[in-house]
């Protein structure tokens, strides 16, 4: 269980977790601002415009983050009133992914830029690479095409035969099938391992 790594390595510990709370918090932001224009104020009528990672994550998925290193988020828009209807969704929807992509090559730049294994805190290689590895991973998971993640919303206004999967069981068992799944986390890691490595030019 992730909470014995408190025990064993509490260094490591907290770098995820504050890496994990951070990204969310701007994923679920990327949503917000996204549906803001595309003139739904949905956001921050509900007071998501906000850094503040308990109104993004919630007590539970804190909870869960420190117990089982599993997160989640979540940002209230409405589509119904997106500008662009369709593309309104889709592009509100990839803007969370989109953010973390964004974040993981900001870290692998960083990472080339202040490559010094001496150096400790924000700059140190460990905390750098392990911002780039948990982006990336957030970024490709959440582009998979399984409902409630943003990958099947972008899919579903693309083949609009898929919508009715949202209201199924279906992405409860895929989620829990995923999770079983021995190394699938570790395979998405692996994956963001490459693009880092790539970056790098390793």
């Amino acid at each position: 269980m992730f909470i014995q790594t408190l025990i064993t390595e509490p260094i490591h510990f907290f770098r995820i977790v504050v890496i994990v709370i951070f990204s969310i918090t701007l994923h679920e932001l990327a949503h917000g601002w996204a549906a803001m224009s595309q003139g739904d104020n949905t956001p921050q009528q509900t007071g998501h415009l906000t850094l503040n990672p308990v109104v993004h994550m919630g007590k539970e998925s804190l909870i869960f983050l420190c117990l089982m290193g599993i997160a989640w988020g979540q940002m209230p828009v409405n589509p119904s009133k997106f500008r662009s209807g369709k593309l309104g969704n889709i592009l509100v929807s990839a803007a969370g992914p989109l953010s973390n992509l964004a974040l993981g090559i900001l870290f692998v730049v960083l990472l080339k830029l202040f490559f010094n294994p001496s150096l400790s805190g924000l700059l140190s290689v460990e905390f750098l690479y392990l911002a780039a590895r948990i982006n990336l991973t957030l970024f490709l998971f959440n582009l998979l095409p399984i409902p409630p993640l943003d990958g099947f919303h972008i899919f579903s206004e693309i083949f609009p035969q898929l919508k009715p999967l949202q209201y199924s069981q279906f992405g409860l068992f895929a989620m829990m099938l995923l999770f079983i799944i021995p190394g699938f986390g570790i395979g998405l890691g692996s994956i963001a391992d490459l693009f880092i490595r790539s970056g790098l030019g390793m």
